[in-house]
């Protein structure tokens, strides 16, 4: 039994290590655990820069941890834009961890990602947003190093949007699709100071900064985004953050937002 209690606390105390590298806006380079199963409700209100007009995006999310190096996400679209609730789309994400230098409390480890995304709204934003705006695909590298109680995440990406169906082409133009996307995130345990037991709540803060770049314009936008986050029983997550703009030099409709997202893991449940 004692032998059973210090295997549960050894997982405790290494989930404990992951939880300042769970960030919001991005994903980091470790995979969540294998045979896990998690399922998320991301709320989402943007506000919008022209009428002022408050839209809700809802976007219900299912993550499989495929082994220690593989995981994959599923997410659908719902929003209220077009003044009235509806089903906008989908996306497939996946991501393979390549690298990894462990050591005591400190991990180095890359992966590359890849995500695809089909959508039926309007597009009216030369921003691409593949998170319930375009249809497009994103391929990209994330690089994240953790180090005691502190971790810090860099993400770089290509995205090219696609038409939204026939109903709504992308309207600026072909040379217009292309977007370099990138961010760093930085998080920190602050509570517990000291992990002794399994059902204590873990609070982290992060902060996010998060860039996009037209190919062909050369337009920029910036944001940065503050997080709250507790982690219960080291299987549900709540995130509480508000994402607004440093620099808006490529457009966006809404550029200024609050996400709460609800997460539920089920770790062994294959």
């Amino acid at each position: 039994m004692m032998k059973f209690y210090a295997f549960i606390l050894m997982q405790c105390i290494c989930l404990t290590a992951y939880t300042q590298e769970l960030f919001t806006f991005t994903e980091p380079a470790s995979n969540m655990a294998a045979r896990t199963i998690g399922f998320r409700a991301n709320s989402i209100v943007m506000q919008e820069n022209d009428s002022k007009q408050m839209n809700f995006h809802f976007l219900p999310e299912i993550m499989i941890g495929i082994s220690k190096k593989w995981m994959l996400h599923a997410e659908a679209f719902i929003s209220n834009r077009s003044e009235k609730v509806n089903f906008e789309g989908a996306s497939i994400y996946g991501k393979y961890r390549f690298f990894s230098v462990d050591e005591v409390h400190s991990h180095l480890r890359l992966a590359a990602f890849a995500k695809w995304a089909k959508n039926n709204s309007d597009i009216h934003q030369l921003a691409i947003d593949l998170n319930g705006h375009n249809s497009g695909y994103e391929m990209g590298m994330v690089c994240t190093k953790l180090k005691n109680k502190m971790a810090l995440s860099t993400t770089a990406s290509f995205l090219h949007a696609l038409d939204n169906g026939s109903a709504h082409p992308f309207v600026y133009g072909a040379s217009y699709r292309n977007v370099l996307s990138y961010s760093i995130s930085v998080g920190k345990l602050m509570l517990p100071k000291e992990y002794i037991r399994y059902n204590q709540t873990n609070l982290n803060l992060m902060l996010e900064l998060l860039g996009q770049t037209n190919w062909k314009s050369g337009k920029t936008f910036i944001d940065l985004a503050p997080v709250v986050q507790f982690i219960f029983l080291s299987k549900i997550r709540a995130d509480i953050s508000y994402r607004f703009s440093l620099s808006n030099d490529l457009y966006r409709s809404a550029s200024n937002g609050a996400l709460v997202r609800l997460e539920y893991n089920f770790f062994n449940a294959f």
